[in-house]
Parts: C-alpha cells; structure tokens; sequence
C-alpha cells in the first residue's frame, strides 16, 4: 500500500499553477490601484516588459511583494513568458492572504491586448 501511495504521489504536480485569465487581468488593470508585476528574470524583463509593470522574479514573490503591494486586497496582475511562473506566483500569493490575484498569462499575449 505504500508503495501505492508513493506512485501515486511522484505523479502529482509540485505546484499548482493557476488558471490564466486575461479578460480578468485587462479588467483589473482600469482599476487605479492595481498593480502589475512582471514575475520574469531580469534579463527577460531588460528585454521588454509592459508599462508601469514592477519585476519580482517569481522565486522571490513572497518575501518582495510587501514592497509594491502592501494591500492585500489590491488587484494584483501578474504574467511571465508562458503563463506557468506567473500561476505558481499567483498560488503564493494567495497562500499569504492576497485577495485578488490574476494570472494574466504571457508577455507576448497581453501585450497587444493592453494597446486595444
């Protein structure tokens, strides 16, 4: 039986990336208090990013995101390149009380979705 359960449980994912909504995100934005973060390294992010967009690597989410977002009830919109580090931001982020959290999915998606 234990061997079950440890199959079983080297199928499931690490971490649970959450589900990508733009129309959400773009909604959020026209809030004046929403803040975008861009959760891409630093090169990415030296390479284009979206205006008025703040950097936190994903990995350093938790222990940054007092720094841009102090209200837990903010909209806070997050993107990467794929949709996946901005999900797993997203998770922590709910994890430490964040209320209104969105995965907008990649750069290369909201992009030309902000200039409509």
């Amino acid at each position: 039986m234990r061997t079950l359960l440890l199959s079983l449980s080297l199928c499931l994912p690490l971490a649970h990336a959450g589900e990508i909504d733009q129309p959400a995100a773009l909604a959020a934005l026209e809030q004046p208090n929403a803040v975008l973060i861009d959760v891409r390294t630093t090169e990415e992010f030296a390479d284009g990013a979206l205006p008025g967009a703040s950097l936190i690597p994903h990995e350093q989410i938790a222990r940054r995101i007092a720094e841009v977002a102090p209200d837990k009830d903010a909209p806070i919109v997050l993107y990467c390149r794929s949709g996946r580090r901005s999900g797993i931001a997203q998770d922590r982020l709910l994890e430490l009380g964040y209320n209104n959290v969105i995965n907008a999915g990649s750069y290369d998606h909201l992009q030309p979705a902000l200039k409509d």
